[in-house]
């Protein structure tokens, strides 16, 4: 029994199925609607209003096919037989009585219901397994600089339904001393049927929902990762007569350790417009002002099924006030507009890293307020797919708010147009192959732009002074350059001061660039005497003047002082110790760079 409600009142939807005589039969009733009516001996309902009520109940693949059932079925289980006759009515019951018995097999991956009933096809895999069983070197173990690797020739009729892959980490580790290719570095492309072009083209990090070069963990429905390691992918990807799955190492380190197991179905055959599976990265380092970011433009018939994003942030302050449009069929105006960034990735109130079924934050580098916060987004349509029949353009404003000293009034502002970096991919499904609406820029064009004059920990080193301690540059890990500025202090209050040159008076963002670890203090710092802290927000206020560095796993962060016009020549950091977290093991402190970060010229004019 379910209930639901309708009309503002709270009806109970009780059906039983059952089996008699080797057929099949569903009796349904609806408490306070009038809804059976016998016809033969099948039981039908003929009316509209069960239908939206009646489809929640079901997996949200099935529920759409039942919302989009015009059509009356007059069902013979037992015989198998399914005949057609149009009408006005809706044969909503029966035609999922079609889909309980078996009769129809969609392609989309098996529920645990489904496992009751054996379908056709026959399991397959393609797999980086070594074919001597006495060895244990089931990898590419090398993919070097330039190099594409096939990964799967498949001859269709097909349906792959699961990708589970590995690689070697771009950090020094025990199998690379030097480390291997970052996941914006592969990129991975797959070809289906006649296709010329890849249906699917993009860098192997952001098909799997984190861009820059990281490693993140995701959980969710059609991809999900493993600690940053372990990467798998569920979306089906069917195909008639070959598919064609490739990685090509773009980077300047070998891929090492490359592991894979794709796993597929051999089909009997397939419907003749089985649709494709796509997806496209596109990037605009930074966005380009007067025009919305595009994200698909698609012709053909399909539908919309999800969105990867990532930014970073060049101006201080909330970045996503931007609305998402898709042009469905080629209107004009926007079919479906949205409410803001967040909003459309199903967040509220700005953004947390989180993960979830259809939608999450696999990343977010720092406070949302700072300039060069870093964001990597998921959201996918699997429940509420945009359909389109000819066309589908979908674009997102860039928009949000922004910092006094970027606006035209002298204050903060909350709607003006802004330009960060944002890198997408699309991905959906659709009839036939896509039109190739972008091309995968070179590496080059997809790494951000340094924007920083880097003062990093060896030329800080010389001439720094502490308290009684240890003080060396550690190197390894995620830290800039030769290493960090690694202080262990030994007496209660320690200190430590560094000195930095500025070559050029510029106004330019103090970003200190720290590690954080279970053995980290808590400091205050001061600039040229004066403490410093992270600026006033336009929500809450000033922000705190101390800085807590303890974390449960090592991490390295950047941390936004300001906004400056320092003169040229040698300025001081200090920092005070003032405490350590509850949790902490010690007070330790490691400082990886000083940065001087470019900001915008331009003043900008509030939009409404």
């Amino acid at each position: 029994m379910f209930d639901r409600k309708l009309n503002g009142e709270f009806h109970h939807l009780r059906f039983m199925l059952f089996k008699f005589n080797g057929s099949f039969g569903i009796i349904i009733d609806l408490k306070g609607v009038e809804v059976l009516q016998k016809q033969d001996k099948y039981k039908t309902i003929y009316t509209n209003n069960i239908i939206g009520l009646f489809c929640q109940s079901f997996e949200p693949a099935i529920a759409t096919i039942l919302r989009e059932s015009l059509t009356f079925f007059r069902i013979n289980i037992k015989k198998g037989e399914v005949m057609a006759r149009p009408s006005k009515l809706w044969g909503v019951l029966a035609l999922s009585a079609v889909f309980w018995a078996g009769i129809i097999t969609p392609i989309s991956a098996q529920d645990l219901s489904d496992l009751t009933q054996i379908k056709p096809g026959r399991a397959r895999a393609v797999t980086s397994a070594d074919p001597d069983p006495n060895s244990n070197k089931d990898m590419i173990r090398f993919v070097s600089p330039g190099e594409t690797k096939v990964l799967a020739d498949i001859k269709g009729p097909a349906v792959i339904r699961h990708i589970w892959l590995t690689f070697n980490e771009a950090r020094s580790n025990w199998l690379e001393s030097t480390g291997s290719a970052r996941p914006d570095e592969i990129v991975l492309r797959m070809y289906w049927d006649d296709g010329k072009q890849p249906a699917v083209e993009t860098p192997i990090g952001d098909f799997f929902a984190a861009g820059f070069g990281l490693r993140r963990e995701i959980r969710s429905v059609p991809v999900q990762v493993e600690g940053g390691d372990g990467y798998n992918c569920y979306w089906p990807m069917p195909f008639h007569k070959h598919g064609l799955i490739t990685i090509t190492n773009e980077g300047q380190k070998n891929i090492r350790s490359f592991y894979y197991h794709i796993d597929y179905t051999d089909e009997e055959n397939l419907p003749e417009k089985t649709a494709y599976f796509c997806a496209q990265y596109r990037n605009e380092f930074p966005e380009k002002t007067g025009k919305d970011y595009l994200i698909l433009d698609a012709e053909g018939q399909g539908h919309y099924v999800g969105t990867v994003m990532s930014v970073r942030s060049r101006s201080p302050f909330w970045f996503g006030e931007g609305d998402v449009k898709f042009y469905v069929d080629g209107d004009k105006k926007p079919t479906i507009q949205g409410t803001g960034t967040e909003d459309y990735f199903l967040m509220a109130w700005g953004l947390n890293e989180s993960l979830f079924p259809y939608f999450g934050c696999t990343y977010m580098s720092t406070d949302f307020e700072d300039l060069g916060t870093q964001y990597c987004l998921y959201r996918w349509h699997i429940a509420d797919a945009v359909r389109f029949t000819k066309s589908l353009r979908f674009e997102i404003e860039h928009k949000g708010w922004i910092s006094a000293d970027e606006t035209e009034s002298g204050k903060v502002e909350g709607h003006v147009e802004r330009d960060d970096d944002m890198a997408t991919v699309a991905f959906w499904y659709q009839v036939g192959q896509p039109k190739r609406f972008t091309t995968l820029p070179p590496l080059a064009q997809r790494l951000l732009p340094n924007l920083d004059v880097v003062i990093e920990g060896k030329m800080l080193l010389p001439n720094a002074r502490h308290s009684p301690g240890l003080l060396e540059l550690q190197k390894g890990y995620d830290w800039t350059g030769d290493g960090q500025v690694f202080f262990m202090p030994v007496d209660n209050k320690p200190i430590l001061e560094v000195d930095f040159q500025v070559e050029k008076e510029e106004y330019r963002g103090l970003i200190l660039r720290f590690t954080y670890a279970d053995d980290y203090g808590i400091y205050r710092i001061f600039l040229d005497g004066k403490n410093v802290r992270q600026p006033a927000d336009y929500m809450a206020g000033q922000k705190i003047a101390d800085y807590d560095f303890y974390s449960p796993v090592i991490q390295v962060k950047d941390s936004y002082l300001g906004s400056f016009k320092l003169t040229p020549g040698k300025h001081t950091l200090r920092l005070e110790c003032v405490g350590q977290n509850p949790m902490s093991k010690g007070k330790y402190l490691g400082l990886d760079s000083v940065r001087l970060r470019e900001r915008w010229d331009k003043k900008r004019k509030l939009l409404s």
